[in-house]
């Protein structure tokens, strides 16, 4: 009783950080995007409008305000819920464009996290249950390379590759330009595809996700495998492993049901600290695969300085970070009974 009412006294010290983190971010990303040099409107316009109409949409846009002015009508509207229009997309809110590019995002996010994680377990596995043999340095020289590896340069490669050289995969974007993508009511193209029994858009939604999917979980493949097999290693080594092969029991079910078991539990902090960076999205692989989600949206937003879709996404990125971390907490200590706060 007395741990989960700790638990609880956790939670909602938590839920009330949580505006205190949220704020932070704001506040950062308010002042970095005003201390670059340049505004909205020479990124927009440069030098083609003469400079009483540059200074007159200034104007309009509050620019012409003392900074301190701006950071409380921008803290007023996300006070409110609204995070402003966008600059650059006229007659578009900042919560339209979240809402339209959320669901390329969450679709790769979703595949690159199987395959990390696939990949990462099975392979951490496969050499933490045989330390000190070839298996085991194949493992730490497979989670030292693929962390090493720069997204970009693998991203292109695999686009030479399987795109040009062998025109197996296609090089980017979703879906086919001259296509007609899935329409369902998620938004996620290969989800849809299944619901309407589309097999033909589910095939092409399939062929467009293999390629950056797997160049970003590949990558992160590394972090996993270097988890369970440190911690698979060290339960192999705990006393009440050996008192279960002193019983006789054999050495796949000890794997199984007593290392493993354990050995597993610290992953599910790496988990969802993960989903939650893939979900703020991997900038470099949507800008190198054309792939239209959130990232590579804020990306372009930052290019165009347009103030209100960079601070509109990031906030976003922050609340889901800050949501992921909060559910990995509390999985934690029902997972584990040692977890104490």
């Amino acid at each position: 009783m007395a741990r989960w009412q700790a638990l609880q006294a956790y939670i909602l010290t938590r839920l009330l950080l949580a505006p205190l983190m949220l704020w932070t971010v704001v506040t950062v990303v308010f002042l970095l995007l005003r201390a670059t040099p340049g505004d909205p409107v020479d990124a927009m316009f440069g030098g083609r409008v003469p400079e009483a109409v540059r200074a007159e949409l200034r104007t309009q846009l509050g620019l012409d305000q003392p900074l301190f002015l701006q950071y409380l009508a921008y803290l007023g509207n996300l006070l409110r819920f609204d995070l402003g229009d966008s600059l650059t997309d006229q007659g578009q809110t900042v919560v339209q464009i979240i809402g339209e590019h959320l669901p390329a995002t969450v679709e790769l996010a979703m595949a690159s996290f199987g395959v990390a994680a696939g990949l990462g377990i099975a392979v951490g596995i496969l050499t933490g249950a045989k330390p000190g043999t070839g298996l085991d340095l194949a493992g730490r020289l497979f989670s030292i390379v693929t962390y090493a590896l720069p997204l970009f340069w693998v991203g292109m490669l695999a686009q030479l590759l399987f795109a040009v050289n062998l025109g197996w995969l296609p090089l980017g974007t979703r879906y086919p330009v001259q296509g007609l993508p899935p329409a369902g009511p998620t938004g996620l193209y290969v989800l849809d595809s299944l619901l309407t029994g589309n097999l033909d858009q589910l095939a092409t939604s399939l062929r467009h996700l293999l390629l950056p999917s797997l160049t970003l979980g590949l990558v992160l493949s590394g972090i996993f495998e270097r988890i369970v097999r440190v911690n698979l290693r060290q339960a192999l080594q705990a006393d009440y492993v050996e008192a279960a092969r002193a019983r006789g029991i054999p050495e796949r079910r000890i794997l199984v049901n007593h290392a493993l078991r354990n050995a597993l539990i610290p992953v599910i902090t790496i988990l969802g600290l993960t989903l939650a960076s893939l979900l703020g999205g991997a900038v470099l692989t949507e800008v190198t695969f054309s792939w239209p989600g959130l990232a590579n949206r804020l990306y372009e937003a930052i290019s165009l300085r347009d103030y209100p879709t960079v601070q509109g996404i990031v906030v976003f990125f922050g609340l889901v970070v800050v949501v992921l971390s909060l559910a990995i907490d509390v999985l934690t200590a029902l997972v584990d009974p040692r977890v104490r706060y």
